[in-house]
C-alpha cells in the first residue's frame, strides 16, 4: 500500500461525480494559499514511550505502510501522534491506531485571542455541529483567514479536539479545536488491521445533522406516488445539465416509492437569482412547477416584484456541511452519499429498491 491510498477514496468520489455531475467552481484556494504561505514545521522534540512507538509502527506496517517511518512524536493535533515518513507527508494517528490523517499541518497565521482549551467532545457528539461557544472561540482565533465566518460549518469528529470544517465552496479540512493548526487531510479508519477508507460513521452522522437543520418548507419535495420506500436529498442547480438529466428520472423514482427532496444549491454564477425566482413562487405547487419548467425546458421563472426575499441561500448555507463538490449530490436519508452514476442499476440498489 502506498500513501496515496489515504486520499484515494476522496479522489475516486470526485472522479465518479465528474461523469454525472456539475463540478462546483471554487474560490476556496484563498485559505490554502494563506496557510501554505505560513507553513511551519510541526515536529516536536517531545518523546513518546517506547511501547506506544512500537505499537503504532506495528499497526501501520500491518495496515500496509511500506514507507520508512523515521520518527513518531506528539502531533499538534490533539490526542494524536505524528508519524514522520521518509519522503512523504506525515501521518497523524490516534493512540489506539484506529484513526489516521495524512497531511502536513499548516500553522494558522491569525493572532490567538482565545487561549483557553475548550471542553473536548465525547463519542455521542461525533458528527454534531460544534457548540456555539467552541465556534465563537475558533473564529476569534481565525481572524486572518478572511473566508472563515459564522457560516463556516464545524463538526466534532471521532478524535476529541480535532474538528472537521468545510469552506462554503465544499472543500473539507481538519483543524485543532484551538484553530492553531489546519490540514486538508481527512480521517481514515483502520479496522482489523486494514484501512477501510474514510470515517463513514462520522460522514453519515454529520450529514444527518445537516438534514436536521434544513428548513423543510424551503425544500422542493416530490413525494412518492406509491408506498414510500426511500427518501433522498438532492443538492441541485438549475443550470447543471446532469441535474436536469436526474430530474427526468424523478417520476420513475416517485413511482417506485422514492420521495425526492431538492435542496437549492446554486453553483453557477447566474443560478442564485434564477433559483430565487423559482423559490419566490407563492405556493409549494407553483414552486415545483417553476422548478420543473427550469429543469425540463430550460425556462426560468422570474421572481414576483413583491418578493425581495431569498429563500434559497439560507438552506444552501446550512447545507455547506455536506461539502458538496458537484451537483447533483444525492444522499439517502441516513446520510450516505451516492458516489456513482444515477443512471446505473446500482442507484436503485443503493436505495434498497429492486
Amino acid at each position: 500500500m502506498t500513501l496515496s491510498v489515504f486520499k484515494f477514496a476522496s479522489l475516486i468520489s470526485v472522479i465518479l461525480l465528474a461523469t454525472t455531475a456539475c463540478a462546483q467552481s471554487s474560490s476556496a484556494d484563498a485559505t490554502s494559499t494563506q496557510l501554505n504561505q505560513n507553513n511551519q514545521s510541526t515536529q516536536t522534540s517531545k518523546a513518546i514511550s517506547a511501547t506506544v512507538d512500537k505499537r503504532l509502527r506495528q499497526v501501520l506496517t500491518q495496515a500496509g505502510i511500506k514507507t520508512q517511518i523515521t520518527s513518531i512524536v506528539p502531533s499538534k493535533l490533539p490526542n494524536m501522534y505524528q508519524v514522520n515518513l521518509a519522503g512523504q507527508p506525515p501521518l497523524h494517528i490516534t493512540k489506539d491506531g484506529r484513526y489516521v490523517i495524512q497531511g502536513e499541518l499548516q500553522k494558522n497565521p491569525s493572532k490567538r485571542v482565545v487561549t483557553k482549551t475548550p471542553v473536548r467532545s465525547t463519542s455521542a457528539q461525533v458528527g454534531k455541529p460544534v457548540s456555539a461557544a467552541v465556534k465563537s472561540a475558533m473564529l476569534a482565533n481565525m481572524s486572518a483567514l478572511k473566508n472563515m465566518n459564522e457560516k463556516t460549518p464545524f463538526f466534532y469528529t471521532a478524535v476529541p479536539g480535532v474538528i472537521w470544517g468545510a469552506t462554503l465552496e465544499g472543500v473539507p479540512f481538519l483543524l485543532s479545536d484551538d484553530a492553531q493548526y489546519i490540514t486538508d487531510g481527512e480521517i481514515s479508519v483502520i479496522e482489523n488491521g486494514q484501512f477501510i477508507g474514510l470515517d463513514e460513521n462520522f460522514e453519515t452522522r454529520k450529514n444527518q445533522s445537516v438534514f436536521a437543520t434544513l428548513d423543510e418548507s424551503q425544500l422542493i419535495t416530490y413525494p412518492a406516488t406509491s408506498p414510500e420506500r426511500a427518501v433522498i436529498y438532492v443538492a441541485d442547480d438549475v443550470n447543471c445539465p446532469y441535474c436536469r438529466r436526474f430530474h427526468q428520472q424523478i417520476p420513475m423514482l416517485n413511482a417506485k416509492g422514492v420521495t425526492v427532496k431538492i435542496i437549492g444549491y446554486p453553483i453557477y454564477e447566474q443560478s442564485p437569482e434564477q433559483m430565487r425566482g423559482i423559490w419566490c413562487q407563492g405556493s409549494e405547487s407553483s414552486r415545483r412547477q417553476a422548478f420543473d419548467k427550469a429543469m425540463l425546458q430550460g425556462e426560468m421563472t422570474s421572481a414576483p416584484a413583491s418578493c425581495n426575499i431569498d429563500h434559497v441561500m439560507p438552506n444552501r448555507d446550512k447545507a455547506a456541511g455536506l461539502a458538496v463538490i458537484a451537483t447533483p449530490a444525492i444522499y439517502r436519508e441516513d446520510g450516505v452519499l451516492y458516489q456513482a452514476s444515477f443512471e446505473s442499476p446500482e442507484f436503485l440498489e443503493f436505495l434498497g429498491i429492486e
